[in-house]
């Protein structure tokens, strides 16, 4: 009882101590609204806007002219408008997630940051490139927006700006995680698990369900059933397999997984991804490991060394 007493206060006195070293972290973090100024701009203010964004304007005046007068695109510019009237707390998720990532990844340079809008291209509502993040904000507008109603619910639900940070997270995990160089499916469910683990470290205040994306019914369903979707993985003999078709069944965006049960409906879709986090939270627990020793570690010894046992 002592001893379990002592680990419990020497963990939490870690905890203290690295997130006093993260507060401690000098972050000047540059975010334009882009998406204000050039709603604003009008015609006479274009040459402003492309001499102080030049990568921004690979196309013509005439382009950029016609998209300022155009219907559509005012009042997308007018719902993003009243939707982010501020930015501030977005800001500040965003200098507590760029301290984070400084305290684990020193080397890497943040970004400057740049709101737009991308005409609800949901696949790229982030990108992030070696000096730029792009945050595209109609895509982050809420589930009922109507601009998503045509959407599957499954896409619709993850539109909203409590997901943004961890979009974020998403795009620069897919920088530092290693794609896995076998196609198995626990290879892929592993590279996932990483995914959501590095975000365990760089949002360490945020739900599980924030993420990976789930609601706090999905995420109670993967929860409540972990021993029996890892049970169907064994009995299946799913973990060394190289059936494309179980990526499409448990780890891409789907508005459910296939186990080809009943129970399908009521499931969320990714769970193998979920499994893969759990694997990689008890890994981490059962071995001393750094974050940056993490990334580069193969799928199988991953497993082996991590004595996962799901939650019954």
């Amino acid at each position: 009882m002592l001893l379990s007493v002592f680990f419990i206060l020497s963990s939490c006195n870690d905890s203290d101590k690295v997130a006093k070293e993260i507060a401690a972290i000098p972050m000047d973090l540059k975010i334009s609204r882009f998406d204000r100024e050039f709603a604003a701009a009008g015609e006479k203010g274009l040459p402003a806007l492309r001499k102080a964004y030049p990568y921004l304007f690979p196309a013509p005046d005439s382009v950029w002219i016609a998209k300022m007068q155009d219907s559509l695109q005012i009042e997308l510019f007018q719902e993003v408008g009243n939707a982010f009237r501020s930015f501030e707390d977005e800001q500040e998720g965003l200098v507590q997630l760029f301290k984070h990532i400084k305290y684990y990844f020193p080397q890497y340079k943040v970004p400057k940051i740049l709101t737009v809008t991308n005409d609800v291209d949901y696949n790229n509502r982030i990108i992030l490139t070696d000096s730029l993040l792009f945050i595209s904000l109609d895509n982050y507008l809420g589930s009922e927006h109507k601009y998503y109603g045509g959407f599957q619910r499954y896409i619709a639900q993850s539109l909203d700006r409590n997901y943004l940070l961890s979009d974020v997270a998403s795009a620069f995990a897919k920088q530092v995680v290693p794609r896995p160089r076998d196609r198995t499916y626990l290879a892929r469910m592993v590279y996932f698990g990483k995914e959501l683990y590095l975000k365990d470290k760089l949002m360490p205040k945020a739900s599980d369900g924030k993420k990976i994306g789930y609601s706090q019914e999905e995420i109670d369903w993967a929860i409540a059933n972990e021993e029996p979707m890892w049970r169907n993985f064994i009995e299946n003999e799913y973990l060394y397999s190289t059936d494309n078709k179980l990526n499409q069944r448990f780890l891409e965006p789907a508005p459910f997984s296939k186990f080809g049960l009943e129970l399908d409906n009521e499931s969320p879709g990714r769970l193998g991804r979920y499994v893969g986090w759990q694997i990689v939270r008890a890994f981490m627990e059962n071995n001393d490991v750094s974050m940056m020793q993490l990334m580069p570690m193969p799928a199988d010894e991953i497993f082996k060394k991590s004595n996962y046992k799901p939650r019954n």
